[in-house]
């Protein structure tokens, strides 16, 4: 990648720019947009919580995940097709709608099989969000795409960081808390959406549901994906199963994962961007995701002290994973913005609803190792994904980055 991607200026305007000096629109869009992503973490400190609240076991309560993610995963083909046609304001809306319903009922469920349910609806209305809200932020925001993008992954660190603090404070009295918490939240968000941003003009075509399928069939969009789906089986490994790994109170989790975001949250907008200007964007990436595998090597044969270390450090190297990958799928291909985001999500969210079930039953079949060799064997494969497509990956992102700066604004969705 050029280093252009990551500074935070415009190619064709060398003048730096600040990623603070935002519309009230991208500001509204980017604080929903937290609150968004602290729903993924949220159940973090609480599932064990959830398992003794309603008698279920491990594997069943990792279906929060599954169900989850399998639909975010989904829904990634449907986003595009729905903001195409009424506009991303309204379907940033109506995703909003949904995770606040949802989440409110996941808070009154009497069963994991009714919880699990409520789940997949919130993750019908978070993917809706989640992907056209990195599209209007893009579109809306000032200082081109490579400050949008470090604004999205603020917002992402950000919401990773508070969620499980969210679930451990108000999860430590009842299970059920945070979930009628986050609904709350995401209701002020609805309200911000509405007050401040205005309708974005509609794309020149409309999506059709296959599109993102299609845009998969770029090389290079392929290999990026390809790469991520391995690399979120290990992130969502360590999201999803360590929490049962630790076995500590909702506080105790809950300030470990606050660390742990809150490294992903520093080494996703501040670390990244200097060590992809210094090494590459794929160099970055492939050490990373070695590192990566070796510290999920310790963690899982290491002391419960050096686990909680582990966790905490994973956060760092999944910031800057998180923060190359972002920038990598959104300009390595021809697709537009938001129809290679929804290829590549929708390629990478199968991982992140496969590994938290997955993580439990190998355990069940071996031992509480083997879960976290697995993942660190996922990551391994990630880097050689990268490794092995490298030449491709750095000349057609060179060759394309032009041609996206000139789709930076808000014309990316004029008529």
């Amino acid at each position: 990648m050029p280093t252009e991607a990551v500074t935070g200026e415009d190619p064709f305007n060398q003048e730096p720019v600040s990623i603070l000096r935002q519309p009230k629109a991208v500001w509204a869009t980017a604080g929903a947009s937290v609150v968004a992503f602290m729903g993924i973490g949220l159940v973090d400190p609480i599932l064990p919580s959830i398992a003794k609240g309603l008698d279920a076991t491990p594997s069943q309560v990792s279906l929060l995940f599954t169900s989850y993610f399998l639909i975010t995963a989904v829904a990634m083909l449907v986003t595009g097709f729905v903001s195409s046609r009424i506009g991303g304001r309204k379907t940033l809306l109506a995703g909003l709608a949904l995770v606040v319903v949802f989440a409110a009922l996941s808070g009154t469920s009497s069963s994991v099989g009714e919880l699990v349910g409520f789940r997949a609806g919130w993750g019908l209305g978070n993917a809706l969000f989640v992907s056209t809200a990195l599209a209007v932020i893009v579109g809306a925001a000032a200082g081109g795409s490579s400050a949008a993008i470090l604004l999205y992954e603020s917002a992402l660190g950000l919401g990773m960081a508070c969620g499980p603090l969210l679930g451990a404070l108000l999860g430590d009295a009842s299970w059920r808390y945070p979930f009628f918490g986050t609904a709350a939240l995401m209701a002020i968000g609805f309200v911000c959406i509405t007050a401040f941003l205005k309708e974005q003009p509609k794309p020149a075509r409309k999506t059709s549901l296959l599109d993102p399928v299609k845009a998969l069939g770029h090389s290079g969009l392929a290999s990026v994906a390809a790469s991520a789906f391995f690399y979120n089986y290990a992130f969502f490994t360590i999201l999803a199963f360590t929490p049962f790994v630790l076995n500590m109170t909702p506080y105790k989790s809950g300030a470990v994962f606050f660390a742990w975001g809150l490294l992903l949250a520093v080494f996703s907008v501040l670390v990244a961007p200097r060590l992809q200007q210094r090494f590459g964007s794929l160099k970055v990436l492939g050490a990373s995701l070695v590192l990566l595998a070796a510290d999920l090597v310790v963690l899982g044969y290491g002391s419960h002290t050096t686990a909680i270390v582990c966790t905490i450090v994973s956060g760092a190297l999944i910031g800057m994973n998180n923060t190359v990958y972002t920038e990598l799928a959104l300009g390595v291909s021809d697709a537009p913005r938001p129809v290679a985001s929804a290829g590549y999500n929708f390629v990478r969210w199968f991982a992140a609803a496969a590994a938290p079930y997955l993580a439990p039953k190998i355990e069940e079949w071996s031992n509480i190792h083997i879960p976290f060799v697995v993942a660190a064997a996922a990551s391994v494969i990630g880097a050689v994904v990268v490794w092995v497509r490298r030449s491709a990956l750095t000349h057609e992102a060179e060759e394309l980055e032009p041609k996206h700066a000139t789709e930076d604004g808000v014309t990316v969705f004029a008529n």
